[in-house]
């Protein structure tokens, strides 16, 4: 039986927060591989309306982990209808991997939220979570939280090695003409650049 994490977000655009957290979640976890799931119309971000067109994010994202071994890319949720529900990606994999073991990956502010996604009870009977903390000094609110989740799951947190970055300081930055290359995989860099992303 494999260990598979499923690692869901915007990625608008991926950056290095990104990939070092689904690394971090690979030794810390023991997972065998991590999938990244582009969401096409994330459940807390509807009304956002610069979000980079959908073939723009699954390319950017597939140049970030196309060096990485233990590391794919799905386009099921940008191949649905509607709002990017966490709960149909999970059932989906479960169909697809009925012999694996999922973990939901997810950064603080997913895991301190996640008592407020659509079926959450659900998800967390299907598959762990789990937590690599991006911010510094949130380690006892992540444990705290992750405790009374698991009177309904398994729930796991890793608060080392900390990459505290995100894609909207990243936009903001862009936006600004200012370099972001520490950021972001070389290959992204010259992406947005050669299609004009994100006001470049």
């Amino acid at each position: 039986m494999r260990k598979i994490g499923i690692y869901g977000g915007s990625f608008d655009p991926v950056h290095n927060g990104h990939i070092h957290l689904a690394r971090t979640a690979i030794k810390c976890f023991e997972l065998d591989e991590v999938i990244f799931v582009p969401a096409r119309i994330s459940p807390f971000k509807q009304d956002k309306i610069d979000v980079a067109p959908d073939r723009d994010r699954l390319a950017m994202l597939r140049l970030a982990v196309e060096d990485e071994v233990n590391i794919s890319v799905s386009d099921y949720e940008l191949t649905q209808e509607g709002v990017s529900y966490t709960i149909y990606t999970i059932r989906h994999m479960k169909e697809l991997y009925p012999c694996d073991k999922l973990v939901l990956l997810m950064g603080s502010d997913g895991l301190m939220s996640f008592n407020r996604w659509y079926c959450w009870q659900e998800i967390i009977k299907l598959c762990d979570i789990g937590c690599i903390s991006r911010s510094y000094g949130d380690s006892e609110e992540l444990k705290k939280q992750a405790e009374l989740l698991s009177e309904n799951g398994r729930v796991f947190v890793s608060c080392e090695d900390i990459f505290p970055v995100s894609s909207t300081k990243i936009r903001q930055l862009l936006k600004k003409d200012e370099d972001c290359s520490c950021y972001l995989p070389e290959n992204v860099v010259q992406y947005i650049l050669k299609h004009k992303l994100y006001g470049v």
